[in-house]
């Protein structure tokens, strides 16, 4: 049995109530060293198998060899496990093995909550890592959300290797959406050390942003009020 677990942020006060229930029935705990820290208060009496960046499938294949022995696996990932997450690879390579994939709560969610309310229209998730996406698919996506007017929510938005793709997202969505549109950037959303910033398209500062921020761009009904980013959901009032 293979529990593929989305821990969320990473606090137990934040986890759903089926993850930890999950964890605490997992024999073996398999993940990314950095998320099996977010928990270890948890897993204090578990045998854990961890690896780094990039090993992946790695780690998968080394959860289902743990499985076939009789032994219950929770494959970790943060956030929701089944939105970048390690679900579907766990699923791709299961090999006869019983899978369940336990929710959390992703990125976007938690800073919509943070930022007030902006996902209360249409929305979309959109990675800028192209280690797995081609970049030009990558800006085709970001082109034809902004030009559908989705809010828009930014994983993986900038880093040492991609310094630049932010900002050239910003100019494809600055062609469909004001300059006034709302932008918010929450930094380890539900962690230690959150940080929460509001700008506009023409006002945004890529340099506070990295790969532990998520970025929502607004819709054309979006707008900031009391600190708060409130996209409108169609009332009339």
């Amino acid at each position: 049995m293979i529990y593929v677990i989305g821990i969320g942020p990473g606090k137990q006060e934040l986890m759903t109530y089926e993850a930890i229930k999950a964890i605490e029935s997992s024999e073996v705990i398999v993940g990314y060293k950095t998320y099996i820290d977010l928990i270890k208060d948890l897993i204090k009496d578990k045998e854990v198998v961890c690896n780094g960046m990039k090993q992946e499938i790695e780690r998968v294949k080394k959860a289902i060899e743990i499985s076939k022995t009789g032994k219950i696996v929770g494959v970790i990932s943060s956030g929701d496990a089944g939105i970048y997450g390690m679900a579907g690879l766990v699923l791709e390579m299961a090999d006869g093995e019983d899978v369940k994939v336990i929710s959390g709560v992703t990125a976007s969610i938690e800073a919509a909550a943070i930022l007030g309310a902006p996902l209360m229209h249409d929305f979309c998730h959109i990675s800028l890592s192209d280690l797995l996406t081609p970049l030009d698919l990558i800006y085709k996506r970001v082109n034809l959300a902004a030009e559908a007017d989705f809010v828009i929510c930014i994983y993986n938005p900038r880093s040492k290797g991609r310094p630049d793709y932010l900002k050239e997202a910003f100019e494809i969505i600055k062609k469909h959406k004001a300059g006034s549109t709302p932008v918010g950037v929450v930094r380890n959303a539900g962690r230690d050390g959150q940080e929460i910033s509001i700008f506009t398209l023409e006002t945004m500062n890529y340099e506070i942003v990295d790969m532990v921020s998520i970025v929502i761009v607004g819709n054309s009904s979006s707008y900031i009020e009391n600190g708060k980013i409130i996209t409108k959901r169609g009332y009339n009032l």
